[in-house]
């Protein structure tokens, strides 16, 4: 078997039970592993009537097919579940090292179901599968639980959560190798309500590869185009991801200030070019990366990784902060409690335009850079005002009264990149299965770099097709799965080659996307199951009706709707965003579609 290690380990907290089970291989060629095998066993483990914190909800970790096999970026796993911040299908996966070591166990994937009575952490080595005591991990944090339990790159690997999760944060995040993280939508909050501090794994069963030569042609070949893109060969080597915020805020389509404005006066301030320049250590890779976009930075408190494009933006711009050095902070900071960053700065962000309206009782104002720190370990410990902020800005908007001050979608804070300068981009965030997210088909090489092309950032009409073909892709990607930085610079067609290689079943380029929209329709049936309807595919109201103030993008607001509908019809889902019975029965999705009726 090339590819998939052929096993499913599930494990039962409740009563202590593991089992292993055989890897259903019809299903593996169908969604192939990470985000697409998650949502697929998601489906039949977690119906609308699971509460997600509940014993009953479940934690899906899945590797996919390249996982493991030295692959450029193959170091991605993906995990799974009920999310507690939006109650929708959600994935998060994680670069790294945990991904390829838990490939090494031998297994493709695992479900955690149940709630230990006591907390316990998890053990997965060749000498079996243990359930452990974790009484004396419980209450640390992330840093310090990871090198209790052995932490060493390329032999054991610990995956595990901080006092956020421990503290049910709907926004907590699960940390793998010490600062990498499972983020987006809660995930954190699952594994604490589970009572599960950790899972280490050691592995040294490798996955076989079918076709050595096409693969190691594959190999090179990729290689080859990484080295030949400016953005992966040089850009994100040398200043990382937040090399963007010259470029979006040059463009006016940075969040500024809970989205108040779409430039930010300081952002040379909080740029990559500067992060290089006072605050750097080194730029070091995950395994199997020969990008190597990860920055090691420094200030007089904190030395740790980060902060990423999106992060600096959170704590950033979206808070009207130019302090560089507050900023590492909170992020190393926000790592170690096991937090989602972006939630976080969002939510502070809501919390500061609150608390300026009078509306909340704090002392957070935009720009109050000392009280990022303070905030965090208060969110994290539901502490104070934290306790108002620990589940995210939509129930603390709610609460007072003005949700429409939430910069989120299905409850999901957006990332920084402004909609009504980026019209696609608005249209992906509406109709993204997890909640607003980047990641979910990026329109940022189209709409502003122009790769592979550049496309008007603000037509509208035509611009959903541009946004499906984006989220097939990066479907599929997500349940190779890969890093979508790879595709940056590397076409699909290689990774369908690749997948070829390593399993010995011919998947062109065009399959691949078709596993992906399959993955894509699965996850819009489980949000239809939920009670999701046409009605959450929307946008906050500040960025449909009140227009940019100034620079680039002044005068804009996204022009959804059209769009929407445009998006539907080309979907192949009627009106109100149901996918048709042909579109089901095309993607061998028809035995639900009393789902869709």
């Amino acid at each position: 078997m090339g590819g998939w290690m052929g096993k499913i380990l599930d494990v039962n907290l409740t009563s202590g039970e593991i089992t292993i089970k055989p890897l259903d291989m019809e299903m593996a060629q169908q969604y192939l592993g990470g985000r697409g095998l998650g949502a697929r066993l998601l489906w039949d483990e977690v119906g609308p009537d699971v509460d997600p914190l509940s014993e009953r909800n479940v934690l899906i970790f899945t590797t996919g097919p390249l996982t493991g096999t030295g692959y450029q970026t193959s170091n991605r796993f993906s995990v799974s579940t009920k999310s507690p911040l939006t109650g929708t299908v959600l994935d998060a996966n994680s670069g790294g090292y945990w991904g390829m070591q838990f490939k090494r166990t031998g297994f493709d994937g695992l479900i955690v179901r149940g709630k230990s009575p006591s907390p316990v952490y998890l053990e997965i080595t060749p000498a079996g599968v243990h359930i452990k005591d974790a009484s004396g991990l419980w209450g640390k944090r992330v840093r310090e639980t990871t090198s209790l339990l052995g932490q060493n790159n390329n032999r054991r690997n610990v995956l595990c959560i901080g006092p956020a999760g421990e503290n049910l944060s709907r926004i907590a995040a699960i940390m793998n190798d010490g600062e990498r993280s499972l983020a987006r939508g809660g995930p954190g909050a699952v594994m604490g309500s589970k009572n599960l501090k950790a899972i280490v794994v050691e592995g040294k069963d490798r996955p076989e590869v079918l076709d050595q030569e096409l693969f190691k042609f594959m190999l090179y070949e990729t290689r080859k185009l990484l080295k030949a893109s400016p953005l992966t060969s040089q850009a994100l080597p040398e200043f990382g991801t937040v090399v963007m915020m010259n470029i979006v805020n040059a463009v006016g389509a940075l969040p500024t200030r809970n989205f108040r404005q779409a430039q930010f006066e300081h952002a040379e301030d909080i740029s990559g070019e500067t992060l290089k320049e006072k605050y750097l250590v080194k730029n070091t890779a995950c395994w199997a990366c020969p990008i190597g976009c990860t920055r090691v930075s420094k200030t007089d408190k904190v030395e740790g990784e980060g902060p990423e494009y999106e992060t600096t933006w959170a704590f950033g711009a979206q808070c009207g902060i130019n302090d560089l050095a507050a900023i590492i902070e909170a992020n190393t900071l926000c790592n170690d409690l096991g937090m989602d960053t972006i939630s976080a700065g969002s939510t502070i962000a809501c919390a500061m335009e609150l608390s300026e309206l009078g509306l909340l009782d704090s002392d957070l104002r935009f720009g109050r850079a000392d009280l990022l720190a303070p905030t965090l370990e208060a969110m994290a410990y539901r502490r104070d005002v934290g306790a108002e902020l620990a589940d995210g800005s939509l129930r603390l908007a709610t609460k007072v009264g003005r949700p429409d001050l939430s910069m989120s979608v299905k409850g999901l804070e957006m990332p920084a990149y402004d909609p009504r300068g980026m019209q696609g981009q608005g249209l992906l965030y509406a109709t993204s299965n997890r909640g607003a997210c980047h990641m979910r088909g990026n329109m940022l090489g189209l709409e502003v770099l122009g790769l592979p092309k550049l496309i008007d950032r603000f037509q509208v009409q035509g611009k959903s097709s541009y946004v499906i073909l984006h989220q097939n892709a990066a479907a599929a990607i997500d349940s190779l799965v890969i890093c979508k930085f790879t595709n940056m610079g590397v076409a699909e067609e290689y990774f369908a080659r690749a997948l070829s290689a390593i399993t010995g079943i011919k998947y062109a380029t065009g399959d691949l996307i078709r596993v992906g929209e399959r993955v894509w329709n699965l996850e819009r049936l489980y949000n239809l199951r939920e009670g999701f309807t046409r009605a959450d595919d929307t946008l906050p109201p500040r960025l449909l009706q009140e227009a940019i103030p100034d620079g680039p993008s002044k005068g804009w607001v996204n022009h959804l709707e059209p769009m929407l509908k445009e998006y539907y019809r080309a979907r192949g889902w009627d009106e109100n965003g149901v996918p048709l019975r042909t579109k089901l029965e095309e993607l061998g999705l028809s035995e639900w579609m009393e789902v869709a009726a």
